[in-house]
C-alpha cells in the first residue's frame, strides 16, 4: 500500500495536469491476461509498454471495483476491493507501480453519485425505515395512488423512481433500477464517501475522473422537472429516442448544494501532493454554466468535461470557434478538458464519418486546443465503431433502446493488438466481439508503417511536448470557416501559429501578424511562399513566434 506521508515530502508539479494527454482505459476491453475473455489488471500492466510510448502523462482507468456487473462496474457494490474478474488490490499496487515507473500518472474512475444494489450500505438502508442507514439513500413516500413521487426519469429510461416491498417507499435511481442514488443531504454519506477517496489516494493514485458528477445532490423538495421545449432539446447527453431530453433537469441534478460536497472532496485532495480531478458533467443545456460553477477558483474541482465534442454536432472551423469562444467567455476562471471518444459515445471516427487523413488532422487539432486532452484507448489506432449484433450485445442502455440507438457496445469492443486470434487480445472468445475490420489496424500492423495513425498519435504527442505553448497557453482565433481553422497559442512570450485545413480540398491561408518560422517538426506536409500557407488536404501548418508587445 502506499506511503502518503512519503509522497507528501516529493518535489512535484502541482500543475502537471494543465495540458496533460490523459489516456483513458476501458479494462474490460484492453488487454485479457488470464483467459476469460476479459481484460483486467494484469493486461493493463503488460501493455504498459504500448502507454508509454504513447507519451502521455496519465491514464485514467474505469472502474474495476467489486460489481454485479449490470452497469459494468458503475455499479459498485464495494469501493475497497478489486472485481476479482479484474484481479487484486496486489495487481492494482502492482500496477501503480508500473505505471509511476514509466512516468504516467495514474487516474481512477469513482463513482459517488449512486452505489450497487448489492452494496452492504443499501441492503442495511432497505432493511427498514429506523436502521443506522435509513437515510443513505434517497427514499420517497408513493403518491395517494401509489405512483411515484415526482416525474423525474432515468437516462437509462423510464421513471427513475423503483419501488421497493421491504420499506414501502420508493427509492430514486437516475440510471439502472440496481443502482440507487445516494442521499448527499446526509452528512454521513459524503464523509464515508471521502475516506473512499483517501483509501485510493493512499494506495498511491493521483487524481479521480468522477462519474456524473452534477447527479450527485437531488432537490429535496422532489419539485416536478418542468417540461423542455422541441427547440431546446439535444442529444448531448441521452440518445434522441430518450423521453429524458423532453424534460428541463432543474431539480433531480446540478443542484447547488454540490458545490459544498465538491469543496470537501477538494480538501481531501489537497493533503495529497499533485493530485488532480476531473469532472464528468451530464447537462445539455447547461453543460458550461456546471464546469464555470464547478472549477471557479481552487477550491473544487481542478476541471470537468461536457459533451460538447463528444455529440452528434459535426466540428466545422465555425463550430470549433463557437465553442472554444463560449468555453473562454463564461468558464473564465476554471480550465478546460476536451475529448472527441470516450467508452459512452460513438468513436468520432464513425460519428464524424471522417477519413483516414480527416482522423489524423482532427486528432492533431484536439491536441492543439486550449485544455488538458482526453484520448480513449483504439483512438490512436484510428478505430470505427464496431457493429455489435443484437443477439451479442452487452449493454442494458442499447437492449432499452434498440434499434434507434444501439448502445455503447460498439466503442468498447476489445483492442486488436495483433493479427492472431481475436487480434491477440484473449485466446478465448471475448466478453464482446472483435470487430474483423480492426484486424488491419492492430499495433503490430501499425508498428510497421511509419504512416500509420498510430505513429501519428505518437509523433504528435511529442511535437505538443516539445512545444510547452500548445499544452499551457492562451489562444486567439484568427480565421475559423467551414474550410480552414487557424489558432494562435501564446505562453510566456512565446507564440505557436496552427492552421488546419477541414478539407479533402487544397486550402490557402495568410498567417496572422507579426514575425513565424514554419516548425517541420510536425509530421505535416505543408508549404509556405512569403506569408501564405498551402495546405493540401488535410493537411496543417505549424510556424513558432515570439509574443509581440
Amino acid at each position: 500500500m502506499g506511503q502518503p506521508a512519503a509522497r507528501r515530502d516529493e518535489v512535484v508539479d502541482k500543475d502537471w495536469w494543465r495540458g496533460a494527454v490523459i489516456y483513458q482505459i476501458y479494462p474490460r476491453s484492453y488487454q485479457d491476461s488470464n483467459g476469460d475473455g476479459i481484460g483486467d489488471l494484469p493486461g493493463i500492466i503488460h501493455r504498459i509498454d504500448h502507454i508509454a510510448r504513447l507519451g502521455v502523462d496519465a491514464v485514467w482507468i474505469s472502474p474495476f471495483f467489486r460489481s454485479p456487473m449490470l452497469d459494468f462496474g458503475y455499479d459498485v457494490s464495494d469501493y475497497r476491493d478489486i472485481d476479482p474478474m479484474f484481479g487484486t488490490l496486489e495487481d492494482f499496487d502492482a500496477l501503480v507501480e508500473h505505471a509511476h515507473g514509466h512516468g504516467i500518472k495514474v487516474l481512477i474512475d469513482l463513482v459517488l453519485s449512486h452505489t450497487s444494489e448489492q452494496h452492504a450500505w443499501f441492503k442495511e438502508s432497505r432493511s427498514s425505515r429506523d436502521n443506522a442507514r435509513a437515510d443513505w439513500y434517497v427514499w420517497a413516500d408513493a403518491k395517494p395512488d401509489g405512483t411515484p413521487p415526482n416525474n423525474w426519469l432515468s437516462i437509462f429510461g423510464g421513471s427513475a423512481w423503483e419501488w421497493d416491498g421491504e420499506r414501502m417507499q420508493y427509492y430514486l435511481h437516475n440510471f439502472l433500477a440496481e443502482q440507487p442514488d445516494l442521499n448527499f443531504h446526509n452528512i454521513e454519506v459524503q464523509d464515508a464517501l471521502l475516506d473512499v477517496a483517501r483509501y485510493w489516494l493512499d494506495r498511491g493514485v493521483d487524481g479521480f475522473r468522477l462519474d456524473t458528477v452534477n447527479f450527485y445532490v437531488h432537490d429535496k423538495y422532489l419539485r416536478d422537472n418542468p417540461p423542455l421545449a422541441p427547440e431546446f432539446q439535444n442529444d448531448n447527453t441521452a440518445p434522441a429516442v430518450n423521453p429524458y431530453n423532453f424534460q428541463d433537469h432543474l431539480y433531480d441534478k446540478t443542484q447547488p448544494e454540490n458545490l459544498d460536497f465538491l469543496r470537501r472532496l477538494r480538501g481531501v485532495m489537497e493533503e495529497y501532493p499533485a493530485i488532480t480531478s476531473v469532472g464528468e458533467v451530464g447537462e445539455s443545456q447547461r453543460g458550461m454554466e456546471t464546469q464555470r460553477d464547478y472549477t471557479a477558483g481552487d477550491d473544487l474541482l481542478h476541471m470537468a468535461y461536457d459533451f460538447d465534442f463528444l455529440g452528434s454536432v459535426y466540428p466545422s472551423g465555425s463550430r470549433i470557434r463557437e465553442v472554444l469562444e463560449r468555453f473562454d467567455r463564461i468558464v473564465s476562471e476554471g480550465w478546460a478538458c476536451w475529448a472527441f471518444s470516450n467508452h459512452d459515445v460513438v468513436r468520432y471516427s464513425s460519428r464524424w464519418h471522417l477519413s483516414e487523413p480527416a482522423r489524423k488532422l482532427y486528432a492533431a487539432l484536439l491536441m492543439c486546443m486550449k485544455g488538458t486532452v482526453c484520448l480513449y484507448q483504439g483512438e490512436e489506432l484510428g478505430l470505427t465503431e464496431a457493429y455489435v449484433r443484437y443477439e451479442e450485445l452487452q449493454d442494458p442502455y442499447g437492449k432499452r433502446f434498440w434499434p434507434k440507438f444501439k448502445g455503447r457496445d460498439g466503442c468498447r469492443t476489445p483492442m486488436p493488438w495483433s493479427t492472431e486470434r481475436n487480434g491477440g487480445f484473449s485466446d478465448v472468445t471475448p466478453w464482446l466481439p472483435v470487430a474483423v475490420e480492426h484486424i488491419d489496424r492492430a499495433v503490430t500492423v501499425q508498428e510497421q508503417d511509419a504512416q500509420s495513425i498510430l505513429n501519428f498519435y505518437r509523433a504528435f504527442i511529442d511535437f505538443r511536448k516539445g512545444h510547452p505553448t500548445l499544452a499551457k497557453g492562451d489562444f486567439d482565433i484568427a480565421r475559423a470557416d467551414d474550410a480552414v481553422l487557424c489558432l494562435v497559442r501564446s505562453h510566456e512570450g512565446k507564440r505557436v501559429c496552427c492552421v488546419f485545413n477541414l478539407t479533402d480540398q487544397t486550402q490557402t491561408a495568410d498567417l496572422p501578424d507579426g514575425a513565424w518560422r514554419q516548425d517541420q517538426a510536425a509530421p505535416f506536409e505543408t508549404r509556405l511562399d512569403d506569408r501564405t500557407v498551402t495546405l493540401p488536404p488535410w493537411q496543417a501548418f505549424f510556424a513558432v513566434g515570439e509574443r509581440e508587445h
